[in-house]
């Protein structure tokens, strides 16, 4: 079975960005600027998420947001949010 997910999501990167921040990238897009880091988007989901056999009904599962700093200068750095409470449906169409 495949899922596809439609998700609204809200973020505030803003205070990720200083004298030193470049840009951000997210996904497959970059931010280039502090006024650009807080946002909304309706999104669906662009990779295959594929339960084999069906064993993920009815289970939680978590979304992780993750993100790269790019800096002027120095090293690039990672990180990430974890949001859970989410859950499959029992029954798939």
């Amino acid at each position: 079975m495949q899922v596809s997910m439609t998700l609204n999501i809200s973020a505030d990167l803003q205070s990720l960005f200083t004298w030193n921040t470049k840009q951000i990238s997210l996904w497959d897009g970059i931010i280039p600027a502090k006024e650009n880091a807080k946002f909304w988007i309706h999104t669906s989901n662009k990779y295959r998420f594929i339960d084999q056999g069906s064993n993920l009904r009815g289970k939680e599962f978590n979304l992780t947001l993750h993100w790269h700093v790019m800096p002027k200068t120095g090293k690039m750095f990672a990180n990430k949010v974890v949001m859970s409470g989410y859950r499959l449906p029992e029954e798939y169409r």
